[in-house]
């Protein structure tokens, strides 16, 4: 049975970090701890629980539904040392599904990486990611420290929406990966082999990210709108309805959320930025007029 021993003397020098969970994240997170040379395990949750757990930080990388009976089971089972904190990788909650636990370690908390883990095997960089931490004082200085470690920011938000938190981030990551799914069907349209359009969005989307870390906003908005080019917008929504009418709407929709961010720089001609938001509209108005699709009354 899987079990993580540490002494007094070590767990000041070097967290030690148990890891409940071998899914996407929790994979991610093991292969960047081992390489920063923190002492870590990985244990499946489908497995049976563990004998002994004494890490400095327990991480329960399981689904939003699974936290709460998981938490139970080990509080049942008595397999933690009181010297341990418990943490979840959750972003849409706080500590609460962890309350079974309070008797049984140091601590609870929430350690959310606001990053984007898609694969158990292909591993994101962690480099100057963020970690939202909340919780217990020592869950929180350890989820801190191990953060830290991993070259990630930790930072704590006091009376944080953890569900918009997590709206926000998935509007972000998720979002994006639908846009670059969208962009790399209008590439394959225009010519780009299948094999390459990923090739060519992935270090775009980089960048943007880049611009939007290092500069914000609206410094980071580039692209037609920005300069106040109807002209541009016409000639691509013109494509669109041509190759790939079913992005059409999305288009107009990203296009009218950056004509407020054009507008604080203020770089387009006079009337720029009117005439595009004129364009925006017209590509959406027959859907927004057309009426709801109804839906099939049930019976009790």
């Amino acid at each position: 049975m899987a079990s993580t021993r540490t002494s007094t003397t070590k767990r000041s020098a070097s967290p030690s970090v148990f890891i409940l969970g071998a899914g996407k994240v929790g994979a991610a997170l093991r292969h960047a701890l081992r390489a920063a040379g923190v002492p870590v395990t990985l244990r499946p949750a489908r497995r049976p629980l563990p004998r002994r757990i004494d890490a400095d930080l327990v991480l329960l990388a399981v689904r939003d539904k699974d936290l709460a009976p998981l938490a139970e089971r080990i509080a049942a089972a008595g397999i933690l040392d009181r010297r341990s904190a418990v943490v979840h990788a959750a972003g849409a909650l706080d500590a609460t599904p962890l309350a079974a636990l309070r008797g049984s370690c140091a601590g609870v908390g929430q350690m959310h990486p606001m990053i984007s883990f898609a694969s158990t095997t292909i591993f994101p960089s962690l480099a100057r990611g963020n970690v939202h931490v909340q919780g217990d004082p020592v869950a929180v200085a350890r989820a801190r420290a191990v953060a830290r470690r991993l070259g990630m920011t930790p930072r704590t938000f006091p009376s944080l929406d953890s569900v918009g938190y997590h709206a926000a981030a998935g509007l972000v990551a998720n979002g994006a990966a639908a846009l670059a799914a969208a962009g790399v069907a209008l590439l394959g349209r225009a010519g780009v082999p299948a094999s390459e359009a990923p090739k060519l969005l992935g270090p775009l989307l980089r960048s943007v990210g880049d611009n939007v870390e290092r500069m914000g906003f609206p410094q980071a908005l580039t692209g037609p709108v920005r300069r106040g080019d109807p002209s541009a917008i016409e000639k691509q929504i013109k494509t669109l309805r041509e190759r790939l009418p079913e992005v059409l709407p999305l288009f107009a929709e990203a296009g009218l959320l950056q004509i407020p961010i054009a507008r604080e720089l203020a770089e387009g001609p006079p009337g720029g930025l009117d005439a595009m938001r004129d364009i925006f509209m017209n590509v959406l108005a027959p859907l927004r007029a057309a009426p709801a699709p109804r839906r099939k009354a049930t019976r009790a």
